[in-house]
């Protein structure tokens, strides 16, 4: 049995650049050791080939919003469906990972019984299939660090979670903001530690445009993502990578660094994680943050 599933709801494959960097992705979780299998999820054009072709277990019949797009609750319904291993990563399939992904979640395992792990990313341009043969990784590592940039920390590219977590979630559109910032939300209100792995696990992004997406606009542009926003409760739900309450160091899972931003940071959101009332999350917001409260009535107010 597998200790670690992976599982992705790739884009199609009729675009060459995206398909060449979601090959390089797909290659990748196959390289990173033994014991992770992988699981594709989706219909898109030319997904289920690709599946046969790199050897790993396609899964059709997921769910979707109205304009077609999955929904992440029934990517990990699928997931646990088809895998049995006890922890599982859903993971961007443009996103290169090396063997310390594994390592990472093994050692979160030994400390907690729930959890979520998120991380920052590098980004790397990408414009070849890449070599897996051995050595790989540090070459990898070695070209992200030279080439490429590490992403400010926002939302998050992939997620570890013990199987029994997020069983039950939004309908959320996946490749849309929001459902990640939520993830992040959810794991904080529910009380698990919600561990920031930047500096155990490397990811690598391999660059792309967003052609794929309608009018070429980037994600957070699109009507889905204020509807994940909604589902999510709101944009007080929509938290980032400043609101883990762990960091993953050297195998251990330790205390976050403390400054007074994210002293301020933790009392504007402890209604919402710790109270779970999003009202007087609302109130807190506006007192941390009254021009930007004010905006967002003023905006509302507009829509009405």
């Amino acid at each position: 049995m597998a200790d670690l599933t992976i599982f992705s709801a790739p884009k199609p494959f009729t675009n060459p650049q995206i398909a060449l960097i979601q090959r390089n992705a797909i290659r990748s979780w196959l390289n990173i050791g033994p014991q992770v299998e992988v699981l594709l999820i989706g219909e898109e054009a030319g997904l289920a080939d690709a599946a046969a072709e790199l050897g790993v277990k396609h899964i059709s019949g997921v769910a979707r919003t109205p304009g077609g797009t999955p929904l992440v609750s029934s990517m990990f319904d699928l997931a646990r469906r088809n895998s049995s291993s006890p922890l599982l990563a859903c993971v961007n399939a443009d996103i290169l990972l090396m063997p310390d992904f594994v390592q990472g979640a093994l050692d979160a395992a030994r400390q907690a019984r729930r959890f979520l792990i998120v991380g920052q990313r590098w980004d790397l341009n990408v414009l070849e299939p890449l070599d897996f043969s051995p050595g790989w990784p540090e070459r990898l590592r070695e070209r992200a660090h030279s080439q490429g940039k590490l992403h400010r920390a926002s939302g998050s590219d992939y997620f570890i979670f013990p199987r029994d977590c997020f069983v039950d979630m939004p309908p959320f559109a996946i490749g849309r903001a929001g459902w990640d910032n939520w993830m992040i939300y959810a794991g904080r209100r529910n009380g698990w530690p919600v561990i920031d792995a930047t500096p155990s696990i490397e990811v690598v992004h391999q660059n792309h445009d967003y052609s794929h997406l309608p009018g070429g606009q980037p994600h957070y542009r699109h009507a889905e993502t204020f509807e994940n926003i909604r589902l999510a409760g709101g944009r007080r739900a929509i938290f980032e990578l400043q609101d883990v309450n762990r960091r993953l160091v050297a195998g251990r899972l330790k205390p976050v660094r403390w400054s007074w931003k994210k002293f301020w940071r933790e009392v504007e959101i402890f209604p919402l994680i710790t109270l779970k009332s999003y009202t007087l999350g609302q109130v807190f917001f506006a007192l941390f943050h009254p021009e930007k409260a004010y905006r967002e009535f003023r905006q509302s107010q507009k829509k009405k």
